[in-house]
Protein backbone atom coordinates (compact mmCIF):
# COMPACT_ATOMS: atom_id res chain seq x y z
CA UNK A 1 0.00 0.00 0.00
CA UNK A 2 1.53 3.12 -0.81
CA UNK A 3 0.25 6.80 0.02
CA UNK A 4 1.36 10.10 -1.58
CA UNK A 5 1.03 13.76 -0.07
CA UNK A 6 0.46 16.37 -2.87
CA UNK A 7 -0.39 19.07 -0.67
CA UNK A 8 -0.26 19.54 2.79
CA UNK A 9 -0.98 22.84 4.32
CA UNK A 10 -4.34 24.18 5.83
CA UNK A 11 -6.75 27.33 5.26
CA UNK A 12 -4.38 28.54 2.34
CA UNK A 13 -1.36 28.02 0.29
CA UNK A 14 2.01 28.96 1.60
CA UNK A 15 3.98 31.60 1.10
CA UNK A 16 7.64 31.21 -0.31
CA UNK A 17 9.48 34.44 -1.89
CA UNK A 18 12.31 35.56 -2.29
CA UNK A 19 13.22 36.77 1.69
CA UNK A 20 12.61 32.65 2.78
CA UNK A 21 14.67 31.80 -0.49
CA UNK A 22 17.53 33.89 1.56
CA UNK A 23 17.17 32.65 4.84
CA UNK A 24 17.55 29.05 3.06
CA UNK A 25 20.93 30.06 0.89
CA UNK A 26 22.40 32.18 4.44
CA UNK A 27 21.78 29.05 6.50
CA UNK A 28 23.76 26.29 3.92
CA UNK A 29 26.82 28.83 3.33
CA UNK A 30 27.03 28.91 7.37
CA UNK A 31 26.97 24.93 7.72
CA UNK A 32 29.65 24.93 4.65
CA UNK A 33 31.64 27.89 6.29
CA UNK A 34 31.44 25.55 9.28
CA UNK A 35 32.23 22.40 7.57
CA UNK A 36 34.91 23.88 5.76
CA UNK A 37 33.97 22.98 2.43
CA UNK A 38 35.96 23.78 -0.87
CA UNK A 39 36.18 22.86 -4.85
CA UNK A 40 37.10 18.81 -3.85
CA UNK A 41 33.72 18.40 -1.91
CA UNK A 42 31.00 16.27 -3.50
CA UNK A 43 28.56 19.08 -3.68
CA UNK A 44 25.39 16.08 -3.73
CA UNK A 45 26.98 14.27 -0.57
CA UNK A 46 26.92 17.50 1.16
CA UNK A 47 23.38 18.65 0.23
CA UNK A 48 22.10 15.18 1.33
CA UNK A 49 24.22 14.52 4.37
CA UNK A 50 25.37 17.57 6.20
CA UNK A 51 22.51 19.90 5.36
CA UNK A 52 19.41 19.65 7.43
CA UNK A 53 16.05 19.34 6.25
CA UNK A 54 14.64 22.86 6.23
CA UNK A 55 17.77 24.21 4.55
CA UNK A 56 17.94 21.62 1.18
CA UNK A 57 14.43 21.34 1.33
CA UNK A 58 10.46 22.28 2.30
CA UNK A 59 7.34 20.99 3.75
CA UNK A 60 5.74 22.57 0.23
CA UNK A 61 2.76 25.35 -0.05
CA UNK A 62 -0.19 23.48 -1.74
CA UNK A 63 -3.51 22.80 0.10
CA UNK A 64 -4.27 19.81 0.68
CA UNK A 65 -4.71 16.34 -1.50
CA UNK A 66 -3.31 12.94 -0.82
CA UNK A 67 -3.39 9.52 -3.00
CA UNK A 68 -3.75 6.37 -1.97
CA UNK A 69 -2.17 3.56 -4.67
CA UNK A 70 -5.00 2.22 -6.76
CA UNK A 71 -5.06 -0.77 -9.32
CA UNK A 72 -4.86 -0.12 -13.10
CA UNK A 73 -5.88 2.66 -14.50
CA UNK A 74 -8.25 3.28 -11.01
CA UNK A 75 -6.51 6.72 -8.85
CA UNK A 76 -7.89 7.36 -5.38
CA UNK A 77 -7.33 10.85 -4.18
CA UNK A 78 -8.41 13.01 -1.02
CA UNK A 79 -9.43 16.25 -1.59
CA UNK A 80 -9.04 18.91 -4.55
CA UNK A 81 -6.53 21.37 -2.77
CA UNK A 82 -3.97 23.08 -4.99
CA UNK A 83 -1.90 19.89 -4.87
CA UNK A 84 -4.27 18.15 -7.29
CA UNK A 85 -2.98 20.07 -10.33
CA UNK A 86 0.74 18.63 -9.37
CA UNK A 87 -0.81 15.21 -9.29
CA UNK A 88 -2.50 15.61 -12.42
CA UNK A 89 0.16 17.17 -13.96
CA UNK A 90 1.97 13.56 -12.88
CA UNK A 91 -0.91 11.40 -13.77
CA UNK A 92 -0.28 12.74 -17.42
CA UNK A 93 3.01 12.51 -17.59
CA UNK A 94 3.01 9.14 -16.74
CA UNK A 95 0.02 7.79 -18.99
CA UNK A 96 1.57 10.51 -21.64
CA UNK A 97 -1.98 11.95 -22.26
CA UNK A 98 -3.97 8.43 -22.54
CA UNK A 99 -8.02 8.58 -21.51
CA UNK A 100 -9.31 5.80 -19.90
CA UNK A 101 -8.12 6.67 -16.33
CA UNK A 102 -11.28 6.42 -13.41
CA UNK A 103 -10.23 8.83 -10.49
CA UNK A 104 -12.09 8.24 -7.37
CA UNK A 105 -11.92 11.56 -5.48
CA UNK A 106 -13.23 11.27 -1.51
CA UNK A 107 -14.08 14.92 0.13
CA UNK A 108 -13.39 15.29 3.45
CA UNK A 109 -15.70 18.75 2.93
CA UNK A 110 -15.91 21.84 1.14
CA UNK A 111 -14.30 24.80 2.26
CA UNK A 112 -12.28 26.29 -0.25
CA UNK A 113 -8.58 25.11 0.71
CA UNK A 114 -9.85 21.29 -0.33
CA UNK A 115 -11.64 22.32 -3.32
CA UNK A 116 -9.63 24.96 -5.43
CA UNK A 117 -7.39 23.23 -6.97
CA UNK A 118 -10.10 21.37 -8.81
CA UNK A 119 -10.71 23.66 -12.00
CA UNK A 120 -6.79 23.27 -12.94
CA UNK A 121 -6.78 19.12 -12.95
CA UNK A 122 -6.06 18.89 -16.51
CA UNK A 123 -7.17 14.93 -16.73
CA UNK A 124 -10.62 16.23 -16.07
CA UNK A 125 -10.52 18.36 -19.17
CA UNK A 126 -9.42 15.14 -21.34
CA UNK A 127 -12.68 12.91 -23.26
CA UNK A 128 -12.30 9.00 -21.79
CA UNK A 129 -11.79 9.49 -18.26
CA UNK A 130 -13.53 9.27 -15.59
CA UNK A 131 -14.33 10.98 -12.05
CA UNK A 132 -16.33 10.25 -9.55
CA UNK A 133 -16.95 12.35 -6.46
CA UNK A 134 -17.59 10.32 -2.55
CA UNK A 135 -18.41 12.45 0.30
CA UNK A 136 -20.76 12.65 2.96
CA UNK A 137 -22.03 16.51 2.08
CA UNK A 138 -24.78 16.90 0.08
CA UNK A 139 -23.67 19.80 -2.52
CA UNK A 140 -20.38 18.56 -4.01
CA UNK A 141 -21.75 18.84 -7.61
CA UNK A 142 -23.42 22.60 -6.54
CA UNK A 143 -20.01 23.67 -4.91
CA UNK A 144 -17.67 22.84 -7.82
CA UNK A 145 -19.79 23.94 -10.64
CA UNK A 146 -20.05 27.49 -8.68
CA UNK A 147 -16.68 27.39 -8.45
CA UNK A 148 -16.42 27.35 -12.49
CA UNK A 149 -18.93 29.88 -13.24
CA UNK A 150 -19.09 33.44 -14.27
CA UNK A 151 -17.16 35.58 -12.75
CA UNK A 152 -14.74 33.03 -11.09
CA UNK A 153 -13.68 30.95 -13.77
CA UNK A 154 -13.01 31.42 -17.48
CA UNK A 155 -14.11 27.79 -17.74
CA UNK A 156 -17.53 26.38 -17.19
CA UNK A 157 -18.09 22.87 -15.24
CA UNK A 158 -20.52 21.91 -18.28
CA UNK A 159 -17.21 22.27 -20.30
CA UNK A 160 -14.89 19.59 -18.90
CA UNK A 161 -14.10 16.37 -21.46
CA UNK A 162 -14.24 13.63 -18.26
CA UNK A 163 -17.68 12.19 -17.13
CA UNK A 164 -18.94 12.65 -13.70
CA UNK A 165 -20.83 11.34 -11.16
CA UNK A 166 -21.12 11.98 -7.74
CA UNK A 167 -21.77 9.60 -4.77
CA UNK A 168 -23.20 10.44 -1.37
CA UNK A 169 -21.93 8.51 1.76
CA UNK A 170 -23.29 8.10 5.08
CA UNK A 171 -20.79 7.76 8.30
CA UNK A 172 -19.94 4.45 9.06
CA UNK A 173 -20.36 3.26 5.52
CA UNK A 174 -17.66 1.16 4.20
CA UNK A 175 -17.38 0.41 0.54
CA UNK A 176 -14.71 -1.27 -2.17
CA UNK A 177 -13.11 1.31 -4.56
CA UNK A 178 -10.11 -0.34 -6.75
CA UNK A 179 -9.23 -3.45 -4.68
CA UNK A 180 -9.25 -0.92 -1.83
CA UNK A 181 -11.68 -1.00 1.59
CA UNK A 182 -12.75 2.04 2.46
CA UNK A 183 -14.51 3.36 5.81
CA UNK A 184 -16.13 6.84 6.51
CA UNK A 185 -16.69 8.59 9.67
CA UNK A 186 -18.41 12.21 10.73
CA UNK A 187 -16.13 14.24 12.11
CA UNK A 188 -16.21 17.96 14.21
CA UNK A 189 -15.73 20.68 11.98
CA UNK A 190 -17.83 23.57 11.13
CA UNK A 191 -20.01 22.63 8.44
CA UNK A 192 -19.03 19.03 8.98
CA UNK A 193 -16.69 17.06 7.49
CA UNK A 194 -15.07 13.49 7.32
CA UNK A 195 -12.32 11.16 7.80
CA UNK A 196 -11.82 7.74 5.50
CA UNK A 197 -9.98 4.85 6.36
CA UNK A 198 -8.23 2.95 3.80
CA UNK A 199 -7.05 -0.72 3.98
CA UNK A 200 -5.14 -3.23 1.58
CA UNK A 201 -2.74 -5.83 1.68
CA UNK A 202 -3.41 -5.78 5.21
CA UNK A 203 -2.12 -2.23 5.94
CA UNK A 204 -4.57 0.78 6.59
CA UNK A 205 -4.15 4.41 6.06
CA UNK A 206 -6.02 7.35 7.93
CA UNK A 207 -7.10 10.27 6.91
CA UNK A 208 -8.35 12.59 9.00
CA UNK A 209 -8.08 16.63 8.53
CA UNK A 210 -9.88 19.16 9.70
CA UNK A 211 -11.47 17.76 12.55
CA UNK A 212 -11.30 19.64 16.25
CA UNK A 213 -10.13 17.32 18.98
CA UNK A 214 -10.29 19.17 22.33
CA UNK A 215 -10.14 15.62 24.28
CA UNK A 216 -8.27 12.66 23.73
CA UNK A 217 -10.51 11.00 26.34
CA UNK A 218 -13.66 12.55 24.76
CA UNK A 219 -13.42 11.88 21.61
CA UNK A 220 -12.36 8.03 22.44
CA UNK A 221 -16.02 7.59 23.52
CA UNK A 222 -17.23 8.80 19.75
CA UNK A 223 -15.44 6.10 18.29
CA UNK A 224 -12.39 7.65 17.24
CA UNK A 225 -9.58 5.56 18.88
CA UNK A 226 -11.48 2.22 16.94
CA UNK A 227 -11.63 4.44 13.93
CA UNK A 228 -8.02 5.02 13.93
CA UNK A 229 -7.58 1.20 15.84
CA UNK A 230 -3.96 0.15 14.81
CA UNK A 231 -3.15 1.87 11.70
CA UNK A 232 -0.06 2.13 9.43
CA UNK A 233 -0.13 5.84 9.07
CA UNK A 234 -2.62 8.26 10.54
CA UNK A 235 -2.37 11.42 8.79
CA UNK A 236 -4.11 13.99 11.42
CA UNK A 237 -4.73 17.51 11.67
CA UNK A 238 -2.16 19.38 13.67
CA UNK A 239 -2.28 23.15 12.64
CA UNK A 240 -1.82 24.40 16.08
CA UNK A 241 -0.17 24.51 18.70
CA UNK A 242 -1.60 23.40 22.57
CA UNK A 243 -1.99 26.75 23.38
CA UNK A 244 -3.66 27.79 19.93
CA UNK A 245 -6.09 25.71 19.66
CA UNK A 246 -6.79 26.81 23.61
CA UNK A 247 -7.01 29.94 23.10
CA UNK A 248 -7.67 32.43 20.13
CA UNK A 249 -8.26 29.67 17.65
CA UNK A 250 -10.43 27.23 19.89
CA UNK A 251 -13.78 26.34 17.75
CA UNK A 252 -12.17 26.75 14.51
CA UNK A 253 -12.55 23.26 13.61
CA UNK A 254 -8.96 22.35 13.50
CA UNK A 255 -6.52 19.88 16.18
CA UNK A 256 -3.46 20.32 17.82
CA UNK A 257 -0.28 18.15 17.77
CA UNK A 258 -0.43 17.31 21.47
CA UNK A 259 -4.27 15.94 20.71
CA UNK A 260 -3.09 14.62 18.24
CA UNK A 261 0.15 12.43 19.58
CA UNK A 262 -2.53 11.41 22.76
CA UNK A 263 -5.46 10.01 20.75
CA UNK A 264 -2.84 8.66 17.82
CA UNK A 265 -1.08 6.56 20.67
CA UNK A 266 -4.24 5.48 22.16
CA UNK A 267 -4.85 4.03 18.76
CA UNK A 268 -1.53 2.13 18.61
CA UNK A 269 -0.90 3.83 15.38
CA UNK A 270 2.38 3.13 13.94
CA UNK A 271 3.05 6.51 12.27
CA UNK A 272 1.37 10.32 12.88
CA UNK A 273 1.61 12.00 9.59
CA UNK A 274 1.36 15.80 10.77
CA UNK A 275 -1.22 17.33 8.50
CA UNK A 276 -3.05 20.80 7.58
CA UNK A 277 0.08 22.89 8.68
CA UNK A 278 -0.17 26.28 9.46
CA UNK A 279 -0.04 28.25 6.37
CA UNK A 280 2.06 31.08 8.41
CA UNK A 281 4.77 29.18 9.44
CA UNK A 282 8.36 28.88 7.52
CA UNK A 283 10.31 25.46 7.30
CA UNK A 284 11.92 26.59 9.90
CA UNK A 285 9.37 26.60 12.50
CA UNK A 286 7.29 23.58 10.79
CA UNK A 287 10.77 21.67 11.34
CA UNK A 288 10.55 23.03 15.39
CA UNK A 289 6.75 21.99 15.58
CA UNK A 290 7.95 18.70 14.71
CA UNK A 291 10.43 18.42 16.78
CA UNK A 292 8.63 20.10 19.55
CA UNK A 293 6.30 17.39 19.11
CA UNK A 294 8.34 14.60 19.17
CA UNK A 295 9.95 16.02 22.27
CA UNK A 296 6.31 16.11 23.78
CA UNK A 297 5.54 12.82 22.67
CA UNK A 298 8.65 11.14 24.90
CA UNK A 299 6.36 12.25 27.72
CA UNK A 300 2.88 11.34 27.00
CA UNK A 301 1.63 7.78 28.52
CA UNK A 302 -0.01 7.33 25.03
CA UNK A 303 2.15 8.10 21.55
CA UNK A 304 2.50 6.24 18.06
CA UNK A 305 5.14 4.41 17.30
CA UNK A 306 6.83 7.67 14.50
CA UNK A 307 5.89 10.99 14.02
CA UNK A 308 6.56 12.96 10.72
CA UNK A 309 5.84 16.13 9.10
CA UNK A 310 3.50 15.99 5.96
CA UNK A 311 5.27 17.27 2.56
CA UNK A 312 4.33 17.89 -0.74
CA UNK A 313 5.78 15.23 -2.84
CA UNK A 314 5.89 12.50 -0.09
CA UNK A 315 5.01 9.03 -0.94
CA UNK A 316 4.98 6.40 1.88
CA UNK A 317 5.21 2.66 1.41
CA UNK A 318 3.47 0.34 4.16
Amino acid sequence: MRVCIWGARGSLSATFNAERARAKVKAALEIAVEKGIDSTTDLDEFIDNELPFPVRGSYGTNTPCIQVEGEGDDYIICDCGTGLRDLGNRVMSERQGAPGAHFHIFMSHLHWDHVQGFPFFVPAYIPGNRISFYGGHPGIEKVLREQQSEPCFPVHFDNLGAEFDFIRLKSGQKLDVAGVSIEIKAQYHPGGSFGYRFEKGGKSAVYSTDCEHKSATALADKGFVEFFNEADLLIMDAQYSFAEANSIKEDWGHSNNIIAVELSGMAKVKTLCLFHQEPVLDDFQLQKFLEDTKEFSQLAEYRPENIIMAQDGLCIDL
